[in-house]
């Protein structure tokens, strides 16, 4: 079978990327801009920065806003109509997941508009024509939404999130600014970049995972395991290695896909809105072990490239144990707690089977059934 790889047609990357966009824009014969960012973007002055390299070279653009965090039905079908309304022929997407994926959904409606159903996108649905075009701006070193054909969207009414898998929906244009991202806060950039590690090991160990998604995905830990804490305390070398780590992340994930740690903490933001990132992060170490018998020795290039030293002499137990040890203590280091208050016992049975039915659970190295998941989810109690 042949492994197939999807990237941006074109991705920027570096300090003043952004400036980028009116080429980009421009060299495109585009018209007209329909601007997807998030509120508190837009208050505190992160999506002004794009909007002002629209201004200045003269392209014409609309705002909208309308976008949760874990963004919902009722985002994407405002988000449509708003479209439509603005006349607009490309759309720039400013933020973290939340507005990309936002955006994709609106994209791709826009462009096959027989899936106006939102629901109708869970999966891989069978559009036939490439969304609305994106250049994708991100504002938070996790998600790597920017480079991934992966979307996911909040079913209110349903206490759901679910999975939508189009390749029809990679941004044109990736521009990946560590300038952008240098007014997150600490436990925002933490969680995101929690994200982007679970996005790197479960992409690595993956039943997908290949030579070449490999090769990004072991890079991309090593990268984040030495820039985290540095991106944390807010320096520039740790936020430039975060903005590129999360990126090379995406490249591999979107293209052979997660496990059960994504399963588990969507069900967990669908129920109790916990950030994504933290969710990821809590679930991480335990799904690690979970899976470690499955692993082979990829726990082994785990552990190195997290930074553990004498690998090489270790036995097979002990250098699984060092892979989740290293993991779990980034994560404690960051600040991203180990236990989920809000978790109920009488909530477990829906949570492991929304989990079960995720997009994601599939690609988990080892088969989980609904109660194996609600003995990892027990876990967090």
């Amino acid at each position: 079978m042949a492994n197939r790889i999807m990237l941006n047609e074109t991705s920027y990357h570096g300090a003043g990327a952004i400036k980028e966009i009116a080429t980009e824009a421009k060299a495109r014969s585009f018209k007209k801009a329909f601007v997807c960012s998030d509120p508190d973007l837009i208050q505190f002055g992160v999506t002004g920065k794009v909007t002002s390299v629209l201004e200045e070279a003269g392209l014409a653009y609309e705002m909208y806003s309308d976008i949760k965090a874990n963004p919902t039905i009722e985002n994407v079908q405002n988000g449509v109509k708003a479209f439509k309304a603005a006349n607009a022929d490309y759309i720039v997407a400013i933020g973290g997941g939340s507005s990309m994926d936002t955006a994709k959904a609106i994209g791709i409606i826009i462009a096959n508009p027989e899936f106006e159903d939102v629901r109708s996108l869970e999966g891989v649905a069978p559009t036939t024509k490439p969304c609305v075009p994106i250049i994708a701006v991100p504002t938070t070193a996790g998600t790597a939404a920017e480079v991934t054909i992966n979307y996911v969207i909040t079913d209110v009414e349903r206490k759901r999130k679910f999975v939508c898998v189009d390749p029809h929906d990679m941004p044109v244009v990736a521009i990946v600014d560590p300038d952008m991202m240098s007014s997150m806060p600490k436990g925002l950039t933490a969680s995101t970049g929690m994200d982007a590690l679970t996005h790197a090991i479960e992409g690595y160990t993956t039943k997908a995972a290949w030579e070449m998604t490999d090769m990004f995905h072991l890079k991309a830990i090593e990268i984040i395991a030495k820039s985290l804490r540095s991106a944390v305390a807010n320096e520039k070398e740790g936020r430039e290695g975060m903005a590129l780590g999360q990126y090379i992340a995406g490249m591999g994930f979107s293209n052979v896909g997660l496990g059960i740690a994504h399963s588990m903490a969507h069900t967990l933001g669908a129920v109790y809105d916990t950030p994504h990132g933290v969710a990821c992060a809590m679930m991480l170490p335990i799904v690690m072990e979970y899976n470690a018998e499955c692993s082979g020795e990829k726990y082994r290039e785990i552990a190195r490239a997290m930074g553990v030293k004498g690998v090489d002499e270790m036995s097979v137990e002990e250098y699984r144990k060092a892979a989740v040890d290293a993991v779990q203590k980034l994560s404690v280091d960051v600040g991203i707690p180990t236990k989920l208050e809000a978790l109920k016992e009488e909530d477990l049975q829906f949570l492991a089977e929304s989990a079960h039915a995720d997009a994601c659970a599939p690609g988990n190295p080892k088969d989980a059934s609904v109660e194996d998941l609600k003995e990892l989810f027990r876990k967090l109690m």
